[in-house]
């Protein structure tokens, strides 16, 4: 069973990403978005490891918001360098997209 509360669509959106890593030093990075949902993301190509509950700094383009880590992948699960990106609450939304209609396209075709 999904667990998940909000449907997801598949992305490829490139972003840059800032914050401190999990040996509390500052970095920015490019890195890309793997999937969306309206309350999150997953991104890959994370070259510096950060920990669960981390609030990161993503921008998509000229937009930017807050993000917690809710999940850090790992090699034994294949999802080395990805990490699970939840929106905070007072932030705004940086993707673009009308995300029901994207899942409704994606269901239908």
């Amino acid at each position: 069973m999904d667990r998940r509360r909000n449907p997801r669509v598949g992305a490829f959106l490139p972003v840059r990403v800032w914050g401190v890593d999990s040996h509390w030093l500052p970095f920015m990075q490019l890195a890309s978005v793997r999937n969306i949902s309206a309350g999150g993301a997953v991104v890959q190509g994370m070259q510096h490891r950060v920990s669960e509950g981390t609030v990161l700094e993503v921008q998509y383009e000229d937009e930017k918001a807050q993000f917690r880590v809710i999940w850090v992948g790992n090699a034994e699960m294949h999802t080395k360098g990805e990490i699970g990106i939840q929106i905070l609450p007072s932030e705004p939304m940086i993707w673009d997209l009308n995300l029901c209609l994207c899942s409704e396209m994606v269901g239908t075709g």
